[in-house]
C-alpha cells in the first residue's frame, strides 16, 4: 500500500454532517474514505472538463482554417425566427 500523508482540512458544518452521515450509515468506513472518493470524483470531472476545453480549442482551430463560405448572419436569424414562430404557433394550437 502506498504511503499516506495526513492533512487537516476545515469544512463547514453542513459538509461535516454529510461526511459523518455517510460513515454512520455504513456507506463508507471512515471520513478519509469519503474525502478520497470525493477527490477521485473531482479529479475525474476536472479531467473531463480539461478534455472538453481541448476539444473545443481543436474545433475552433479547424473552423478558423476552414475557408469555405459560411452561412450569413441574416440567414441564421431568419431560420431561427421561423423555427421559434412555428413553435409558438404549435403551442397556440394545442390549447
Amino acid at each position: 500500500m502506498a504511503t499516506a500523508e495526513k492533512i487537516s482540512i476545515a469544512l463547514p458544518p453542513e459538509m461535516v454532517a454529510i461526511v459523518h452521515g455517510a460513515v454512520a450509515t455504513g456507506e463508507y468506513a471512515s471520513s478519509s474514505e469519503v474525502v478520497r472518493d470525493a477527490l477521485r470524483d473531482w479529479t475525474h470531472k476536472r479531467s473531463l472538463r480539461q478534455q472538453g476545453v481541448a476539444e473545443l480549442r481543436q474545433v475552433w482551430r479547424e473552423a478558423r482554417q476552414d475557408k469555405r463560405p459560411g452561412v450569413s448572419t441574416d440567414d441564421v436569424l431568419d431560420r431561427l425566427e421561423r423555427k421559434y414562430q412555428a413553435m409558438v404557433d404549435a403551442a397556440g394550437s394545442a390549447t
